[in-house]
């Protein structure tokens, strides 16, 4: 296959499923590994989509301004946090991943709510930064800079040992049988830990992330207590994870 063959390929996944994975392509196009890099290092060279650990995902203009955030379909993802609003509780001790979805949940969250909430996020740290009655903690750590979010081990001692009442992740993926997972190694691991420290966990994404999968595991649905997505909760799409027994919002 020509390389021009090879790139219309990618960049039309790419379309269709919002992110490609280096080993799914490498399989789908019968090529080895190192030639799928190639090609994804080529194309992001020329901005038509954004490289990361395991693969693409489509490639957004980033403002000169740092505080100011694009978010693609955020009509969609205002849609979905809307619904998990109802989760909240005052006094709660929250711990709340990266994302575009969550940056818009808190955008969202109520001003008279009181309520601990921890983040690695710094697009969501200024954001709740904001918010009157939050007590805010941002957890420092190494920063990677393509989604603001700090990680590492000092990311994950600090998340250890928090006792969370409720925890809101994201998603890059989920599926019914590898559950969460995720582009990068380091995120997956630090979204590991605030699993372990939450008492309950929810995951909200849009419904192209169901179905799919990414290089690295986060948990199985087992540990999911809570989905929410756009759709209704009775749609088709979702009828196995309804009976996989994660409650459906």
């Amino acid at each position: 296959m020509l390389k021009a063959e090879r790139h219309k390929f990618i960049m039309t996944k790419l379309l269709e499923e919002q992110k490609v994975v280096t080993t799914d392509l490498a399989l789908a196009l019968d090529l080895s590994e190192d030639t799928i890099r190639r090609d994804l290092n080529e194309l992001d060279s020329k901005k038509l989509l954004e490289k990361v650990y395991g693969g693409a995902i489509k490639f957004v203009e980033k403002s000169a301004d740092v505080f100011q955030i694009a978010i693609n379909a955020e009509d969609e993802k205002k849609k979905i946090v809307t619904k998990a609003l109802s989760l909240l509780r005052d006094g709660q001790v929250i711990i709340m991943s990266g994302g575009s979805t969550n940056l818009v949940f808190a955008k969202l969250i109520p001003s008279d709510l009181k309520a601990t909430i921890y983040t690695y996020s710094l697009p969501i740290a200024m954001q709740l930064s904001q918010h009157p009655n939050v007590d805010l903690i941002f957890i420092g750590g190494k920063m990677q800079k393509n989604a603001m979010v700090t990680i590492g081990m000092d990311v994950i001692q600090v998340v250890s040992k928090i006792k969370a009442d409720i925890c809101f992740i994201g998603a890059s993926s989920i599926s019914i049988k590898q559950g969460l997972t995720e582009v990068g190694y380091e995120v997956s691991i630090v979204k590991k830990a605030m699993i372990e420290a939450s008492e309950k966990v929810v995951s909200m994404f849009s419904s192209n992330k169901l179905n799919t999968k990414m290089p690295h595991g986060v948990c199985d649905l087992s540990q999911l207590d809570t989905i929410v997505t756009e759709l209704d909760p009775q749609d088709p799409l979702l009828e196995d994870y309804r009976k996989s027994g994660v409650f459906v919002l």
